[in-house]
């Protein structure tokens, strides 16, 4: 197996140097916290016929089109970390000679395994890793891998959409260096007063614990389950076509459930993830604008469909607050702790990641029978335990088909491999009865 380095100049519109944008600067943290630049990215077939010359334009597209593409961080002797975004440059295109007995397939997830894996420089590295396999002749494969700062998921799909046409109307999402000026302007920061308000009540009327502890510390410490549940799914569409509800306030409400169950503890403190994209010119945007917003949900006495309701008037008051600078929330935050003599936590985050599988499939709803019949098809996996760091309890929902495909990540030291178990399987159960019965009471 041998690789080449291809030079792939390029050259756009926009230049400079600022503070980071408060999504980049949630990232940021993320990374310096759990010890990663957060890779995001994929090894795929490419059409056949697809040649070197088409893979260095698309790569050189992306380059000249997005500004988070030419974006580098500067660490500066005053302690701020800042992105400059760089007018032109060269990047590198690797191409992989794979030899005639190797399997193409492999050789891309290795490269991509080794991309993934390879310690990143945010100050002198693009934050693109790109690589075409080639096999007797012919371009397989493509790896690409982003440091996470460029995009996020709903960027990733504009990216790609963009890519598939070669649009080159002028980019009109406000870019990350604009978002940063809007941020230190008068009006950005009234909008952040406002949400460090709404954050300092919340912080200021919940209860100070989510977790009772872990009788069941684990090294490494960081444990991750995950669930596939077709029947869950089933359910969640008899749910919707019932309430008329979308899918996702209805998987909000089955893991507020599951939590109060499991946990024990109510009123449930979610943090949820907002896209942040329905915010005025960002709805194009590509550059990473996911954060959180604190969604409280006191279930006692509700059936299902009134914890419903309530869960889907209280998400959209948490998306609303979901926009800020994260150093400042941290603060205030603090602040409020120390008023209160205690340590408030707030580690409990829900992510629902879906995007192609993000709408319901038409035809009529799922009958009872059709959702018990599919409980046997659930499966349990479990991750690789790992010692860096992480949240307390993190939830995604994953982007998968004909199913709701969950993945728990939890510090052992708060809960048990057997609670992040419990916590999958009872998700399962509160959709399913959810399904059969509105009426009976969820805490």
């Amino acid at each position: 197996m041998r690789s080449e380095q291809i030079a792939v100049p390029f050259e756009g519109d926009g230049s400079g140097v600022e503070e980071l944008a408060w999504g980049q600067s949630e990232l940021w943290r993320a990374m310096q916290r759990q010890q990663t630049f957060m890779p995001i990215g994929y090894a795929e077939p490419l059409p056949p016929g697809t040649t070197i010359d088409t893979v260095i334009d698309g790569l050189r597209y992306w380059m000249s089109r997005y500004q988070t593409m030419r974006t580098r961080l500067r660490h500066d002797p005053d302690g701020h970390t800042r992105q400059v975004v760089h007018a032109t440059g060269e990047v590198t295109l690797e191409v992989i000679d794979a030899d005639d007995h190797d399997d193409p397939a492999k050789v891309a997830e290795e490269t991509r395994l080794r991309y993934w894996h390879t310690d990143y420089d945010f100050v002198d590295e693009w934050p693109v890793r790109m690589a075409v396999i080639r096999h007797r002749g012919a371009l397989t494969h493509q790896v690409v891998v982003l440091c996470h700062l460029v995009t996020d998921g709903f960027g990733g799909l504009i990216m790609l959409r963009d890519l598939a046409s070669r649009d080159t109307a002028p980019v009109t999402a406000t870019q990350p260096l604009e978002q940063a000026r809007w941020q230190q302007s008068p009006a950005g920061r009234r909008h952040l007063a406002t949400v460090l308000r709404h954050w300092e009540d919340v912080v200021r009327s919940v209860p100070a614990r989510r977790f009772p502890g872990s009788d069941d510390r684990r090294t490494p410490r960081h444990w991750q389950v995950g669930l596939d549940s077709p029947a869950s799914h089933l359910a969640v569409r008899a749910i919707a076509a019932r309430t008329t509800v979308d899918a996702s306030p209805i998987l909000l409400t089955i893991f507020a459930v599951a939590m109060a169950r499991v946990i024990g503890t109510n009123p449930v403190v979610i943090r949820v993830v907002a896209s942040n994209r329905f915010r005025r010119g960002l709805a194009d945007s590509v550059s990473p604008l996911t954060q959180t917003g604190p969604c409280v949900i006191d279930l006692a006495g509700l059936t299902f469909e009134q914890a419903l309701a309530r869960t889907a008037r209280r998400a959209f008051v948490a998306y609303k607050h979901a926009y800020y600078d994260s150093a400042a929330l941290d603060e205030a935050i603090a602040r409020v702790c120390d008023e209160r003599g205690e340590h408030v936590d707030l580690s409990c985050f829900f992510n629902d990641r879906r995007l192609v599988t993000r709408d319901l499939p038409d035809g009529p709803p799922p009958t009872p029978d059709e959702i018990r019949a599919a409980l046997g098809r659930s499966t349990l996996r479990w991750g690789e335990p790992t010692d860096k760091p992480s949240e307390r309890l993190f939830v995604n929902v994953n982007d998968v088909p004909d199913t709701v495909d969950i993945t728990i990540f939890a510090d052992t030291h708060y809960v048990s491999p057997a609670g992040m178990e419990a916590c999958a399987r009872e998700m399962e159960a509160v959709a399913v009865a959810a399904a059969h019965d509105p009426l009976a009471r969820v805490a």
